[in-house]
């Protein structure tokens, strides 16, 4: 059988996720720290574990209403109220999915018809461009630079905008960067926005995750914004529970009413464990974010600090938990860095490029690592950039 002629193109044309390809080598190593994976290392918090465990014992095991059950829809809403001031009808405005990378699949297939174009700044999520050209859409590049704080600007996106464009991918805290945007950063995008029908998908999945003082500001709260943008959540990175697989998407009745419809076909409903698990999560769980977020800023600063001793430029992430250092220096791209670290010092990170060609130059490094895990990995890199005359 010629599974080539049998397959779809547009799949086939995907690229495997560039994050994967140096954690397979170093499944097969002895000895290696990885600063890779964009995981909590804290568990699910005991409360949160224990709803979940009591909804089994009580028999909670049938399928919930496919937008998700209603009292963590209430839950979900009241969340989006006192911590963002943005008010959406847990009946008709938002639906509980199965981690916030469905939310955005089916909103990129809810929106997309083929050839319409959908802007994605990028050094950005894996996700994203494939994504687009699965659903038929051709994803639009932005280019964001350090020198902007990996920013998107009413300047870089005005040339980028045509006809054709259908929706806009605002990825804020970034996942590699580390980036934020802030309200006035957020307010100029609106100005250009209003008006037009372009969609903004806002992925804000690190949103409780911001440091330096600054809260998170969603473009959704902004003037004139709400009934433009789908808002994408969930409780993965904040509350430590990657493996619950717990999102949320938000948005106005008529795009909610299409996404809810796909999710019905393709999930019919989250699950239902988790979901009980999510009530408690956002009905308690805001001081385990607190403690959560602080170890968080500690790494942080460590990391930061210790990859600028080192004579790699770190710019200061302000959201997330990841640092994007620039190893221009090294005289290595991306790729080779990552290879030779690895292979040499049995250090894994993840080439820039894996987040988009405008990664190149720079390499993601996660922070949700005990200090003493990430004191040995600086080592451990200084010991690297000895060795290439650094």
């Amino acid at each position: 059988m010629d599974y080539k002629k049998i397959l779809s193109p547009v799949v086939q044309q995907v690229p495997p996720s560039g994050i994967r390809k140096y954690f397979d080598i170093a499944e097969t190593m002895q000895g290696v720290i990885s600063l890779g994976v964009g995981e909590p290392d804290f568990p699910t918090p005991w409360e949160i574990r224990k709803a979940g465990i009591l909804s089994l014992e009580s028999g909670k095991t049938r399928y919930t209403a496919n937008r998700g059950l209603e009292q963590l829809r209430r839950e979900i809403a009241s969340y989006m109220n006192r911590k963002y001031d943005m008010h959406y009808d847990p009946l008709t405005e938002i639906l509980v999915t199965v981690g916030g990378s469905e939310a955005i699949d089916m909103s990129l297939r809810a929106l997309v018809c083929p050839g319409d174009e959908v802007v994605i700044p990028q050094p950005s999520y894996v996700c994203y461009e494939p994504l687009v050209r699965m659903a038929g859409g051709v994803p639009v590049i932005l280019e964001t630079t350090a020198e902007n704080d990996f920013k998107v600007t009413p300047e870089q996106l005005t040339p980028l905008l045509s006809p054709r464009t259908k929706a806009l991918i605002l990825p804020y805290p970034c996942n590699p960067t580390g980036a934020i945007m802030e309200r006035a950063d957020l307010e100029a995008l609106a100005g250009l926005l209003r008006g037009t029908d372009i969609l903004v998908i806002s992925d804000e999945i690190y949103s409780e995750l911001t440091f330096g003082g600054k809260s998170h500001v969603s473009i959704g709260a902004i003037d004139g914004m709400k009934e433009r943008c789908v808002i994408v959540n969930g409780l993965s990175k904040t509350y430590s529970m990657t493996g619950w697989r717990m999102g949320y998407a938000c948005g106005p009745e008529p795009v909610m009413k299409q996404i809810t419809k796909i999710h019905q076909y393709a999930i019919m409903c989250a699950p239902t464990t988790a979901q009980y698990a999510a009530i408690e999560a956002l009905r308690h769980g805001d001081e385990a974010i607190r403690a959560m977020r602080e170890e968080y800023d500690m790494r942080r600063r460590l990391m930061v600090s210790g990859f600028n001793r080192l004579g790699l430029t770190c710019r200061e992430p302000k959201g997330a938990f990841y640092a994007f250092p620039c190893i221009r220096s090294t005289g290595l791209s991306s790729d080779e860095f990552c290879e030779r670290l690895l292979y040499s010092e049995k250090v894994a990170v993840v080439p820039g490029t894996a987040f988009g060609r405008s990664g190149e130059g720079f390499v993601r490094a996660s922070y949700c690592y005990s200090p003493e895990h990430i004191r040995e990995a600086l080592t451990r890199i200084g010991r690297f950039l000895q060795s290439c005359g650094g």
